[in-house]
């Protein structure tokens, strides 16, 4: 799944710790899920990828919506909390997303969405364009990742610098993600052949400042996270890039 296999293995090993505290936690239960499930829009009938999705801790949110979710994450622990959100028409798949999405075919998916996956990545654009081609023309997919910002202030040295960055959480888990400029980000989706339709700077919930109160002064005053909504071409478009 992941760019480190030490990185894999802390995920399956920790899967519950994780699992408790993202479902409450600042920068997960109050920063990135808002903030994506913004972005999503309208799901009612969608056929939506969740791609590392982790405990799945958004699938109760997309059923909730009408969406057909299909899940998948790398860690067979991730998987087997993920089935405790099952209440609806869901598929859950143990698949390793440096590899290619072989089972599914072709312009068969509505929406994609990579919440806090993509750093963990190393070659990011072969992911991104298997995404792109599951996913059906004018679909889009909604990737969040750490701020480049907060990056820099967290690794130190140049903002321009690009480098895999390592921390322990709370958790216990084993942290190492890649890290580089806001322009190196969308230069990756571009070169996937994604138009960048929107771009969220994260703001904290109001609920987190009576839940978390020094994270909200933390994240009201610097960007923590960010999130990118890509688009494919409808099928118009496709025809006049072709012609052209």
């Amino acid at each position: 799944m992941l760019a480190d296999d030490a990185v894999t293995t802390s995920y399956e090993q920790r899967a519950a710790a994780f699992a408790e505290e993202a479902a409450n936690s600042a920068y997960n239960a109050h920063y990135d899920r808002p903030a994506v499930l913004d972005l999503l829009g309208d799901l009612t009938d969608r056929v939506v990828l969740d791609a590392g999705c982790g405990p799945g801790l958004y699938i109760t949110e997309l059923l909730a919506r009408g969406a057909h979710v299909i899940a998948i994450d790398a860690s067979a622990n991730m998987i087997d909390l993920a089935r405790r959100h099952v209440v609806g028409q869901i598929t859950l798949r143990q698949h390793d997303l440096t590899q290619p999405l072989y089972w599914l075919s072709d312009n068969s998916v509505d929406v994609g969405l990579l919440a806090l996956v993509i750093h963990y990545i190393d070659d990011r654009i072969a992911l991104l364009r298997e995404l792109h081609r599951v996913l059906r023309p004018g679909g889009h997919l909604i990737v969040s990742t750490s701020h480049p910002t907060a990056d820099w202030i967290t690794a130190d040295g140049s903002y321009f610098d690009t480098e895999w960055v390592e921390q322990k959480w709370s958790c216990g888990i084993t942290h190492r993600f890649w890290r580089q400029p806001l322009q190196a980000w969308c230069a990756e989706f571009t070169a996937a052949d994604f138009t960048i339709a929107a771009i969220t700077e994260h703001q904290p919930t109001a609920q987190m400042a009576r839940t978390h109160p020094v994270e909200y002064e933390t994240l009201t005053r610097r960007p923590g996270f960010i999130a990118y909504r890509l688009t494919t071409p409808t099928i118009g478009e496709s025809r006049i890039v072709a012609d052209a």
